[in-house]
C-alpha cells in the first residue's frame, strides 16, 4: 500500500505540473521543481514522493507542457513520463537515462521548430490569400448587373459574404477551413495513436471515450444549425442598426438632426434595434450555454469512469508503474484529441457556412450581352435609339412602372422627358443606360438590340449626369477624368471643368484642379456645394465625350443664374449628340427638339413646346401652373 501511495503521488506530480525538473536527491528521494502553467508569474513549487532507494542518483530530465500539439510531439510527451519512470525504477545509469530522454526531447524540439517555421510561412500566404478573396468580392460587387445588385436580398448576401473575410479572434473564416482541416487530420492521427495504446487496456474504454465525444458533437451541431437558420433575420437587424448609426454620424445630416430635433428619434430607433440585436445574442448564448453544460456533464462521466478503471487496475497490480503513467497520460491526451477533433470539426462547419455565403454571392448569375455588337461602331456618330414596346416591372410589384413604351430618339435629336413624380422618368433613363433590363420589349441602338452589346462596352455610349450626386476623395481632375496620375489628360480635364461652370472655383483654389475632395479623408480637402457638385458631374460627362448625353434633373440644386448657365452648357455639350434631358421645370425644355410627357408609366403627350401648349392637354396645364407664379398680380388660392 505504501508503494501505491507513493505511485499515486508521483502520477499526480507528473500529470499536473507544467514544465518541470525531475532530479534525484540524496537519501533516495525525488524532488519535483516546476512551474505551474497557470502561474505565469514564474512562481515555483516543490513536491516530494518516495521511491525505492536503489534508483539511480542525479537522474535529470525536462518535461515540456504543450497545448495543441503535432502528432510527433504528442507522442513524445506521452512517452516521456513513462520513459523517465521506467529508467528510474529500472536501475539504469544516469547516462543511459539522459541519452534516452535527450533523444526524445531533441525530436520534440525539432518538431516544434519545424511547426513554427511552417506556421510563419503559412501566415504570410494566408494574408495574401485573404487579400485576393476580398479583392474578388469587391470586383464582383462593382461589376455585378445593377438591377441584381439593387435587390435587398443581394446586398444582404453581400454583407454576409463580406463577414467571411473579417478577422474575428485572430481567425478569418475564408482562410480557416484549410487550417482546420490540417488540425482535424493531425488530431485524428493522434486519436488513432493514443487509441491503439488504450485498446491494450480495454476496447470498451475506447468506445466509451469516443461515444462521449459524439454527444458533444451533436450538441454543437444543433447550435450551429440554429445559428445558421437565423442568420437572415440577424443580418437584417444588423444592417438596419449600422444604417442608423452611420446616418446619425453623417456630417451631411448634422444640420437636420439639430434643427429638427431628430437626435431623440434616432436614439430611440437605435435603441430599439439594439435591443433586438441583443435579444438574438441572448438566445444564441443560452443555447450555447446549454450545449456546454451537457458537454461538461459528459466529460465528467467520461473521464471519471476512465480514471476509475485505471486506478482499479493499478490497485490490483495489473499495471506496472511505467504502464500506469503511460495509460494515465494516454487517457488525458486521448480526451484532449477527441475534444480538439470535435472543436476543429465544429469550427470548420461554422466557417464553411460563412464560406458558403461568400461562394453563393460570388456564384450569383450575372446578366450580360452576347457581345456580337460593338460600341466602337456607334461612338463616332450620334446614334438613333429606339424603344420598341418596352415594359418594366420591379420585383414584387403588382403593376408595371413603364408599360408598352414605343419611342424613337432620332440621331442627333435633343429630347426632353417630363412628368410628375413617379411617372417613370428615372426608370426609363436606367433602361436606356443599360442599368435595367426590360421586362418585355427591346431597346435598339442604330437598329442593334442592346442585349447584343457587352455591358461595359454598351456603357461607353452614354455620358449620364444623374440627379443624385456622389463624389469621392479624389482630386477634381481625377474625378472629371475617372482616372489617376499620368492617365489623366490634364489639359482636357481643365477644359471640361471650366466649360462646366467651375472656372471661378478653380481660380480660387490654391491647388486648382489638383484640390482633393472630402475633408474627412484629406486634411486639405474641400466640400462642394450641391450646385458645384452637379457641375463637376457635368465636367465628367464632357470629359467622357460619349455620343449619347443623358441629364437627369441637372438643375434641381441650382439657383436661376446657375440654371441658365447649365442650359447654355447643355446646348454646347449636346451639339452633334443624341441627348435626353429630364426636368420638372417645363420652361427649361423649350430649347429641346421634342418633348415627351410620361404619365402612369406610358407616353401621354409628345411634340414641341409650342404644339403641346396649343393642344391644351396635360403639358399645357402643368406649364400654366408653373408659370402663373411669374404673372403680374397673381395671388394664388382660387386662381391656382
Amino acid at each position: 500500500m505504501r508503494f501505491v501511495h507513493r505511485w499515486k503521488q508521483l502520477v499526480h506530480d507528473l500529470s499536473f505540473l507544467g514544465p518541470c525538473v525531475l532530479q534525484w536527491k540524496q537519501k533516495g528521494a525525488i524532488c519535483l521543481e516546476g512551474i505551474n502553467p497557470k502561474a505565469l508569474s514564474g512562481s515555483y513549487e516543490q513536491r516530494r514522493v518516495e521511491l525505492s532507494a536503489d534508483a539511480p542518483r542525479n537522474a535529470c530530465v525536462i518535461l515540456c507542457h504543450g497545448g495543441r500539439r503535432p502528432t510527433g510531439r504528442a507522442w513524445a510527451e506521452l512517452r516521456l513520463p513513462a520513459l523517465v519512470v521506467s529508467e528510474v525504477t529500472g536501475g539504469q545509469t544516469f547516462l543511459h537515462a539522459a541519452l534516452a530522454a535527450g533523444a526524445l526531447l531533441a525530436l520534440t524540439f525539432l518538431a516544434v521548430g519545424l511547426r513554427d517555421f511552417c506556421k510563419t510561412i503559412l501566415e504570410a500566404q494566408e494574408s495574401r490569400y485573404r487579400f485576393y478573396l476580398t479583392s474578388c468580392l469587391e470586383e464582383k460587387s462593382m461589376a455585378m448587373f445593377y438591377q441584381t445588385y439593387e435587390k435587398k436580398q443581394t446586398r444582404d448576401l453581400r454583407k454576409r459574404a463580406e463577414e467571411a473575410s473579417y478577422m474575428m479572434n485572430g481567425k478569418v473564416p475564408l482562410c480557416q477551413v484549410p487550417n482546420l482541416m490540417t488540425e482535424l487530420i493531425r488530431n485524428a492521427l493522434c486519436y488513432a495513436l493514443f487509441g491503439t495504446i488504450l485498446s491494450r487496456i480495454s476496447s470498451l474504454l475506447l468506445v466509451l471515450l469516443t461515444l462521449a465525444a459524439l454527444v458533444n458533437l451533436l450538441c454543437v451541431r444543433a447550435y450551429n444549425r440554429y445559428e445558421y437558420a437565423s442568420r437572415g433575420e440577424r443580418t437584417d437587424i444588423g444592417r438596419r442598426l449600422r444604417y442608423v448609426s452611420k446616418n446619425a454620424a453623417d456630417f451631411a445630416a448634422a444640420k437636420d438632426i439639430r434643427i429638427y430635433g431628430m437626435a431623440t428619434w434616432l436614439r430611440e430607433t437605435f435603441s430599439d434595434l439594439f435591443r433586438q440585436d441583443t435579444a438574438w445574442s441572448a438566445r444564441l448564448n443560452r443555447r450555447l450555454l446549454l450545449g456546454r453544460l451537457v458537454d461538461l456533464l459528459v466529460i465528467l462521466l467520461r473521464d471519471g469512469g476512465a480514471y476509475t478503471l485505471l486506478l482499479v487496475m493499478a490497485v490490483r497490480g495489473e499495471l506496472r508503474p511505467d504502464e500506469f503513467v503511460l495509460y494515465f497520460s494516454a487517457i488525458s491526451g486521448f480526451a484532449t484529441f477527441i475534444g480538439n477533433m470535435i472543436s476543429a470539426w465544429n469550427e470548420m462547419q461554422t466557417a464553411s457556412l460563412k464560406v458558403s455565403d461568400y461562394r453563393q454571392f460570388m456564384e450569383l448569375p450575372d446578366t450580360d450581352g452576347t457581345g456580337t455588337a460593338h460600341a466602337a461602331d456607334h461612338r463616332e456618330h450620334a446614334p438613333e435609339i429606339t424603344f420598341d414596346h418596352v415594359s418594366f416591372r420591379y420585383d414584387g410589384a403588382a403593376h408595371d412602372t413603364l408599360h408598352d413604351i414605343s419611342l424613337t430618339l432620332r440621331a442627333g435629336e435633343h429630347v426632353a422627358l417630363v412628368g410628375l413624380n413617379g411617372a417613370g422618368k428615372t426608370t426609363l433613363v436606367k433602361l436606356l443606360c443599360g442599368l435595367y433590363a426590360p421586362t418585355s420589349g427591346t431597346i435598339r441602338i442604330d437598329g442593334v438590340p442592346a442585349a447584343e452589346f457587352r455591358r461595359d462596352d454598351y456603357a461607353a455610349l452614354f455620358a449620364p449626369v444623374f440627379q443624385e450626386v456622389r463624389t469621392a476623395c479624389f482630386s477634381l481632375a481625377e474625378t472629371a477624368a475617372c482616372a489617376f496620375g499620368p492617365e489623366v489628360d490634364r489639359e482636357r480635364a481643365e477644359r471640361c471643368l471650366r466649360a462646366a461652370g467651375l472656372r471661378e472655383k478653380l481660380d480660387a483654389l490654391p491647388h486648382g484642379m489638383d484640390t482633393h475632395l472630402d475633408k474627412q479623408v484629406n486634411p486639405d480637402g474641400i466640400e462642394l456645394s450641391g450646385g458645384e457638385a452637379q457641375k463637376l458631374m457635368m465636367a465628367r460627362a464632357l470629359y467622357k465625350d460619349a455620343p449619347v448625353l443623358v441629364l437627369d434633373e441637372p438643375t434641381a440644386a441650382l439657383d436661376p443664374i446657375a440654371e441658365n448657365e447649365v442650359y447654355e452648357q447643355y446646348r454646347r455639350m449636346a451639339a452633334g449628340k443624341t441627348s435626353l434631358f429630364i426636368s420638372h421645370r417645363l420652361a427649361s425644355t423649350r430649347f429641346c427638339d421634342r418633348i415627351v410627357l410620361l404619365r402612369d408609366g406610358g407616353i401621354a403627350e409628345e411634340g414641341t413646346h409650342e404644339t403641346l401648349l396649343a393642344a391644351g392637354g396635360e403639358y399645357a396645364r402643368l406649364y400654366e401652373i408653373q408659370s402663373c407664379w411669374y404673372q403680374p398680380g397673381y395671388q394664388g388660392g382660387k386662381q391656382a
